[in-house]
This record gives structure tokens, C-alpha cells and sequence, in this order.
């Protein structure tokens, strides 16, 4: 065997168990593997998982607060505006640098797989989708990532902007994204919906929208968004991301938008790092929290996961590519705090995240890829509550990356 951990704590099972890896894959996982390994870990009880799954993030803007003015009122109109003046200037190299970075740290924190959103409009072209492209080609030896034709300042609110999201399909873009909220009337917004999904019908592809992404009750394109996935027959391959203003909505209209959600298979992901800092911003006591209704969602059946979303950019100032993180904020966000609750915190960047990504081949059983993280932890409580190190991060069975902590107490 290439690889075998020894004593590895699986999530779900009772006992230790030896995970064997040869030629990229896992080929078993049993409580004891009487082959060796030509490398051998031992885990010490520790969990051992696969790898994290940052299934919404923004590459393209990551890392550019140094060469920004900065965001004074910190909203998210604000913040787009921002974008504007540094997209006019982008170039590929100046993304592959910066996300490069971004991507770099994703993976020393155990994220080996991610999908991002790249903007597609008149002001950058689609020089930010290239970029991020450039990155997924730089970086396919550490990282899968699918790129997401993204068109932030709307569809027909930007003429033009419809025949680069055509061209962004045509360039390889894998999921085609949409904000069907910013457009300028809600038969806009329909129509910005129905034009993502001919392209999306075109190229066969998946969908992923930034909806309903402000406090404002009165946006309802997350019902426009489910109406649209049944027409179609796209059930489980539509994701909605953001979706703030469902936490406006009264809890009438809210139970009736989640119904149709649910019937139209969409998976939802919340961003609350992001959002605790934009939403709500401008309320005086009390402020709105800003974050979808998670538990509601959770309830119905929904598959939820979270992303980063933002990393030092106009839209959120801090940020450090790690799901453990982010799970501790959702988790405190969501009032997420009872045992199963943490455990279903614990599963949103793993396999709920595989759901959104629609990835075959991950998971921790025999068959699967070895994308593997031993964490520095005895159980997802523990991992979340410590923000446990990545001891060892394993890409397709070679560790890739590993944290040794030296504390020294000198009392």
C-alpha cells in the first residue's frame, strides 16, 4: 500500500479504523489492515476525515483590500461599486497571484475542493472568469475547482453582459451563476433567471445563484428561482446562495417559499461571515442577524452547506480559507448548539457540500479518493470548538501539507 493511517477515528463508527490508500484511492477502511504501507501515519484515535469543501467563494476578489479604497459605510452596494474601479484593471496574472494565495491556505487548512464565482460583465469581461481558470489549471494538482460564470451587476440591468455569460459557457465555465435580484423590475429578474437556464439547458451545466441577497422582504426572487428549476426538470442541480431576505419574509410566506424550494430539490448555502457583517448594517437596536433560515431550512429537508465567500475584499475584511472557522460562526449565527446540531454543522463543508458540487468520487469508504485531513481532534465538537490543526492534509494519498504546533509553557 501507498498509504496506511493507523488508529484513525471515523465519523459514525464506534471503533478505530485503519484507512489503506494505493494509487490514489482509499482500498480500505477496517479496524485492522494487515498490509503495510510504504508510508505509515498514525492517527492516535484522532478523526480523520475527507477533505473540506468550500463550496462558495469569490477568487477573482480575494486579497485586494491593500489596492481598494476602503468600504466607509460597509454595505454591500458599496462594496460592488468599489469593485468596479479595480475589475477595470484586472489582469490574469493579478488573479492567479492573489487567489493563488488564497488557494494555498485553503488547502494547508484541509479545503482540497471548491467552486467559485467569477464575475462576467461589461467592466471586467470575462478576464476575472479566465483568471480564476488559470488558476483552476495552475492548481489542479492540489485543488478541485469549479468555476462559476457569475454576472454581479445583472443581466439585462448590463447590455451586453448576456453574450459573455453565452461566451463564458463556451469558455469552459462549469456552473453558470446569476443575481437575479439586481435587475431593475421583477420581470427582469424572471427574465434573468429564464436566460441563465437556456445556457445552462445549452451546455448542460449546473446552476448556482446569488439570491435575494439584502434584509428587504419585498425581494422574492428565491420563489421565482424554485419555479423556474421545476419548469425546467433541473431538480438537484440548482443551488441558492445568500437567500438573507428569507429571514424577512414573514414565517407565512417564508414556510410557503421553503415548500417550493423543497420540491424543486435546491440546495441552499448560507455565507454568515459575510453577511453578519453586511446585513443589517444600517438598523438601528435591534439589528437584523442577516443570515437564511437555517434551521427552518434544515428541517423541511433542505440540504444546506456554507461557504466562505469572501476573503480581504471590499465585501469582507478578514477571512482565512479554513471551514472550521466558518463552521464556528454558522454555528454560533444559526443558534446551532446541541449535539446533533453541531454534528450536522460539522457535515455542512463535507458531505452536504458534495451534494452542491455533485462529486462522485468523495467520501471516506473504499472506492473513494484519498483526500483525507487528520485533524488534531477526537470528534466534530472538538474540531469546531478548538479549531483543531491539520495535521496531516492528504491529496489522492500524498500529504500535501502538515502542522506541527510547540507550545512551551514556562510556569
Amino acid at each position: 500500500m501507498d498509504l496506511i493511517i493507523r488508529q484513525a477515528r471515523v465519523r459514525n463508527l464506534p471503533l478505530c479504523q485503519d484507512i489503506a490508500v494505493d494509487g490514489g484511492k482509499i482500498v480500505a477502511v477496517k479496524e485492522r489492515v494487515e498490509e503495510t504501507g510504504q508510508r505509515e501515519i498514525d492517527a492516535g484515535g484522532r478523526l480523520v476525515i475527507p477533505a473540506f469543501i468550500d463550496p462558495h467563494i469569490h477568487l477573482d476578489k480575494t486579497m485586494i483590500t491593500d489596492v481598494v479604497r476602503p468600504n466607509i459605510s460597509g454595505t454591500l452596494t458599496e462594496a460592488i461599486e468599489i469593485i468596479w474601479e479595480k475589475k477595470k484593471n484586472y489582469s490574469i496574472q493579478d488573479i492567479v497571484e492573489r487567489a493563488g494565495r488564497v488557494v494555498e491556505m485553503a488547502v494547508t487548512n484541509g479545503t482540497l475542493k471548491m467552486r467559485s464565482h467569477a464575475d462576467v460583465d461589461t467592466i471586467g469581461g470575462l478576464t476575472p472568469l479566465r483568471g480564476v481558470m488559470a488558476v483552476k489549471e495552475k492548481y489542479a494538482h492540489l485543488v478541485d475547482l469549479q468555476v462559476v460564470a457569475f454576472p454581479q451587476e445583472g443581466i439585462l440591468k448590463d447590455p451586453g453582459c448576456e453574450q459573455l455569460m453565452w461566451e463564458a459557457a463556451a469558455a469552459g465555465a462549469d456552473v453558470v451563476g446569476g443575481m437575479p435580484a439586481n435587475e431593475h423590475t421583477p420581470d427582469d429578474s424572471r427574465r434573468h433567471i429564464s436566460i441563465c437556464f437556456d445556457i445552462a439547458e445549452k451546455y448542460d451545466l449546473d446552476v448556482d445563484m446569488h439570491v435575494d441577497e439584502t434584509d428587504d422582504p419585498s425581494y422574492r426572487t428565491l420563489e421565482m428561482l424554485a419555479d423556474e428549476t421545476m419548469k425546467r426538470g433541473w431538480h438537484g442541480r440548482v443551488t441558492a446562495g445568500h437567500t438573507c431576505a428569507l429571514a424577512a419574509y414573514d414565517d407565512h410566506y417564508a414556510d410557503y417559499v421553503i415548500g417550493k424550494v423543497k420540491a424543486a430539490g435546491i440546495h441552499m448555502i448560507t455565507n454568515p461571515a459575510t453577511n453578519l457583517m453586511l446585513q443589517g448594517r444600517l438598523d438601528r437596536q435591534p439589528k437584523r442577524r442577516g443570515i437564511t433560515r437555517v434551521k427552518e431550512l434544515l428541517a423541511t429537508g433542505i440540504n444546506v452547506a456554507f461557504g466562505q465567500d469572501c476573503i480581504k475584499d471590499t465585501f469582507y475584511p478578514f477571512g482565512r480559507a479554513d471551514m472550521l472557522e466558518v463552521g464556528l460562526i454558522s454555528a454560533h449565527a444559526a443558534h446551532m448548539s446541541l449535539p446533533h446540531e453541531i454534528e450536522t454543522v460539522f457535515a455542512m463543508p463535507l458531505e452536504h457540500s458534495a451534494r452542491i458540487l455533485r462529486l462522485e468520487n468523495y467520501g471516506l469508504e473504499a472506492g473513494k479518493d484519498a483526500d483525507l485531513v487528520i485533524l488534531d481532534a477526537f470528534d466534530a465538537a472538538g474540531a469546531l470548538r478548538l479549531q483543531a490543526d491539520r495535521l496531516y492534509v492528504i491529496r489522492r494519498g500524498r500529504v500535501v501539507a502538515e502542522t506541527r504546533r510547540e507550545i512551551r509553557r514556562n510556569w
